[in-house]
């Protein structure tokens, strides 16, 4: 048997200030963008040539649902982010003003600096060392 994580959501606030956020400060793909309903629409982001798993930005469509924006993991770290280049992606961070909360930091796997998204998720950038 083979299976594949292909997508996480994420409960947003609102669809278009999210897809703007992923796509011009993170420079994320916009893969697809379907309306389903009215008030509903799929909504899938990735990282530039990933191969690997997208964001499905879900906007809250109740109470319950917007509680969780911005903290669907109880403030731990959310969502880890591969790069091949840490400095570009870091200067990208502090160009677009995005939030860093821990430094950019050396260990014996890679270099790891933590940031929150427009609502606050917190992201782990990492360049992993090669094997």
């Amino acid at each position: 048997m083979k299976q594949q994580l292909v997508n996480v959501a994420i409960v947003v606030d609102n669809y278009d200030e999210a897809i703007e956020f992923y796509t011009k400060k993170l420079h994320f793909d916009l893969i697809e963008d379907t309306q389903l309903s009215p008030t509903k629409r799929w909504i899938l982001v990735a990282p530039k040539n990933s191969e690997g798993c997208r964001l499905l930005l879900a906007q809250a469509s109740n109470e319950e649902q917007k509680s969780r924006v911005g903290n669907q993991t109880g403030g731990r770290v959310f969502l880890f982010l591969h790069t091949d280049d840490f400095e570009r992606d870091y200067q990208n961070l502090k160009t677009h003003n995005i939030k860093i909360i821990r430094e950019r930091v050396e260990e014996t796997w890679g270099t790891v600096a933590v940031f929150e998204d427009l609502y606050g998720n917190k992201w782990d950038l990492i360049e992993p060392k090669p094997y």
